[in-house]
């Protein structure tokens, strides 16, 4: 295959949840492979190596550090959150400075 004929991307999938539990069990509970079980359900090793690493962190098992997928679901609402508040807190300034000139 040359430079310029390149193989064409996957399409990207979406998994269930019970699918993903379903593969990592296989790798955690069966200690099945991770590439024996990407060969068998057409999986890329990366994406099956983070399911299976996060599912070690969600049982207490991972680095330490890591954030389990509850945590991040929680971070990623509180960043959400802030962005608005902060939104307000500034849209708040500029409504105070703008009726502070007006009562000049």
């Amino acid at each position: 295959m040359s430079k310029r004929e390149r193989k064409k991307p996957r399409p990207r999938r979406v998994f269930t949840p019970e699918f993903r539990a379903s593969a990592v069990r296989l790798v955690i509970e069966e200690e099945r492979s991770t590439a024996e079980v990407c060969r068998d359900l057409d999986l890329t090793h990366s994406a099956l190596t983070r399911w299976v690493q996060q599912a070690r962190v969600d049982t207490g098992v991972g680095p330490i550090g890591a954030l389990s997928t509850d945590e991040k679901s929680e971070l990623a609402r509180l960043r959400k959150e802030n962005l608005r508040l902060r939104a307000e807190r500034d849209i708040l300034k500029k409504a105070t400075a703008f009726f502070a000139r007006e009562s000049e």
